[in-house]
């Protein structure tokens, strides 16, 4: 059975665990790469990463990001938005339909 997680600083993901996510916190200072692989090529279908440390993992994320399996969502940090999350499920819709059919300017 495939199951969440969720990976970022402290205060950005707690609370994701009373929705019965794996919470994988990393410390400031502290390498993700080795967490993210894990939690990549472990039993999860959804792996939501903060913005922030999403920036760290660009080129891993782009990489899992041509499989089926794990969705990486970007989701905001108590830091605030920094619009990347946005910008992800604009390029999947766009890639998914042909064009952009939701933030059409």
């Amino acid at each position: 059975m495939y199951r969440a997680a969720v990976i970022g600083d402290r205060d950005s993901i707690y609370g994701f665990a009373a929705l019965g996510l794996d919470v994988n916190i990393i410390e400031h200072g502290e390498d993700p790469a080795p967490v993210f692989k894990k939690l990549c090529e472990g039993e999860y279908a959804v792996i939501y990463v903060t913005e922030a440390l999403a920036a760290e993992l660009s080129p891993k994320i782009e990489h899992y990001q041509e499989q089926k399996t794990p969705a990486i969502i970007l989701i905001p940090g108590v830091t605030g938005n920094t619009g990347e999350g946005i910008n992800a499920v604009k390029k999947s819709v766009e890639k998914a339909v042909g064009s952009d059919i939701i933030f059409n300017d």
